[in-house]
């Protein structure tokens, strides 16, 4: 009955040490601890941001986004407004809806996000116009709202150098499908569905439920 016992002791040792070791791993992979954007760092964005299709007057917005980083994980609202039909692109296929050539950005986009620890909060499709509004002109219309989070602004930065390095950059796709855009930044932002919380959680349970089979077992 003492090896039985000393047995399940084990396996349910060795149950708590594995989960811990994946949730450790998850933890440092999914938060920044880099601290903020460097002097270096935002020279080196700066002329990447420059030398981008209408770089100087996005150097301009994002100069400010640079300087201000905290360090920590961020989130990006994004209200879109799409054309009817895409404008002409090279490597979008003819007859492809708009929506089908803002894919061809978004999904390599988010793929390239996602290996950082980035990834969409929230997704909605426009039900009607704006329900409220002032201060703005053409804003009544939108089609797509999204909440995308993002581990570091340097995080962000580097995937915004990676799909701008070359001519055939995915960047034209998205002018080709949005008509008009504002996407603004969230820091500090807080959140009931942090990963980090939810993972811990279900990990816990798991490893409950684990113990609770051992005590029977015994």
């Amino acid at each position: 009955m003492a090896e039985g016992n000393q047995v399940h002791r084990r396996r349910w040792s060795r149950s708590w040490i594995v989960l811990g070791v994946l949730y450790g791993i998850f933890f440092f992979w999914y938060t920044s601890f880099e601290g903020p954007l460097t002097e270096e760092e935002v020279a080196h964005f700066s002329r990447v941001i420059e030398n981008s299709p209408g770089g100087q007057e996005r150097l301009e917005r994002w100069q400010g986004f640079m300087q201000s980083d905290t360090g920590d994980d961020f989130a990006v609202w994004n209200a879109i407004g799409l054309y009817e039909t895409p404008k002409a692109v090279a490597g979008a296929l003819p007859g492809e809806s708009t929506q089908q050539v803002l894919d061809r950005y978004s999904s390599p986009f988010m793929s390239k996000a996602l290996m950082r620890a980035g990834h969409i909060v929230m997704l909605g499709f426009s039900t009607g116009k704006a329900i409220d509004l002032w201060g703005l002109e053409d804003a009544d219309n939108w089609d797509q709202g999204a909440l995308i989070r993002y581990r570091s602004r340097r995080d962000l930065l580097e995937i915004f150098e990676e799909i701008t390095a070359n001519e055939s950059s995915i960047h034209a796709f998205k002018v080709a499908a949005m008509e008009k855009t504002i996407a603004f930044p969230l820091d500090p932002w807080y959140q009931l569905g942090d990963l980090r919380l939810v993972l811990a959680m279900l990990f816990l349970i798991i490893a409950l439920l684990l113990q609770l089979r051992c005590n029977r077992q015994r």
